[in-house]
């Protein structure tokens, strides 16, 4: 593919600050609104909560590039947090050990998830259906249905560091974010998930199997929504089996805020990003406004399919102001 039309695709800064700027309006917003927003605690609060959504949101943008889908992922890092509390309370399995098994699990099921997909040619999305429900019913069965407290052993990774504000989930969250724009801007394996994306039969013609490497995104999404669960059991100091329902939505949502193209071939890591502050500050001040939990979810709603509209008219607009 030209280095140009790559460039075109792989989002660069600049298509970063539409965004920028609607998160910088949804702030004044909210302040404006709420006496309570321009807060210390509310911003210390809202960027602990989001590493989970955050490292989860860039594995969906890396499978929705090779024009896929994982509605996995919110299971998979319920059983991944599952597996975790379990080693840790039941088998008191060392933290180390217990990180790594929540990992392995995701890495698995989203192995299991790239291998039936791209193997048998299922759309992802029916395969992944399945997943979510193996998974959640993992979950389910490893905790007996119930929530496992670890307390303090874990709060050291969702805690805030002292004198930072922050915790080391978000700090690591904000790294894997950084890593990945760089895998996906400046790497082969950026380069095929771009081409995949965009013409998977033209890359098959090329000589190039794109098996593997459709196998190797969505495990890197399951190893991600593993480290998803990690960070989720860290802030929360449980494993609950119910945890992550609908979080895939709210990735999903993210990526397709940031300009992730659901059909594939184009996205952002960073933008994805944006998209996870965009939503989280828009829950966040629709619950100090005393919005309830459904209407903030129709709103959500359709904020989700304005993005998606935005996004199927962006290139014909670009195309009309180039002309101009």
């Amino acid at each position: 593919m030209p280095e140009s039309k790559l460039k075109s695709r792989i989002q660069l800064p600049w298509n970063s600050l539409g965004l920028v700027a609607v998160l910088i309006v949804l702030i004044i917003f909210f302040g404006t609104m709420s006496e309570y927003f321009f807060s210390a605690v509310t911003f210390r609060t809202l960027v602990n909560q989001i590493p989970a959504l955050t490292v989860i949101a860039v594995g969906m943008t890396f499978v929705l590039l090779i024009a896929g889908i994982d509605l996995s992922v919110g299971s998979v890092m319920a059983l991944c947090a599952a597996v975790m509390g379990i080693l840790v309370i039941d088998h008191q399995a060392p933290i180390a050990v217990a990180l790594i098994g929540a990992l392995l699990m995701g890495l698995a099921c989203g192995t299991a998830n790239g291998f039936v997909s791209a193997k048998w040619r299922i759309p992802s999305f029916v395969v992944t259906l399945g997943m979510l429900e193996i998974a959640r019913g993992g979950a389910y069965l490893v905790t007996n249905s119930e929530t496992k407290y670890l307390g303090d052993s874990v709060g050291f990774i969702g805690s805030p560091i002292a004198g930072l504000g922050v915790s080391a989930a978000l700090i690591a969250a904000i790294l894997v974010v950084i890593i990945a724009q760089w895998v996906l801007s400046k790497t082969l394996f950026g380069r095929y998930m771009i081409a995949i994306g965009t013409n998977e039969e033209a890359v098959r013609l090329s000589g190039v199997n794109p098996l593997f490497w459709k196998v190797l995104v969505f495990a890197l999404a399951g190893l991600l929504a593993g480290l998803g669960g990690i960070f989720q059991l860290s802030y929360l100091q449980s494993a609950d089996p119910n945890s992550g329902i609908g979080l895939e939505l709210a990735a999903i949502a993210a990526v397709v805020i940031g300009g992730t193209s659901l059909s594939g071939g184009r996205g952002s890591v960073v933008n994805s990003f944006l998209g996870v502050l965009i939503i989280a500050v828009m829950q966040a001040g629709l619950a100090q406004l005393g919005v309830s939990e459904p209407s903030k979810r129709i709103i959500t709603g359709m904020v989700i399919i304005a993005a998606v509209l935005f996004d199927q008219f962006r290139e014909p607009l670009g195309r009309f102001f180039q002309r101009k």
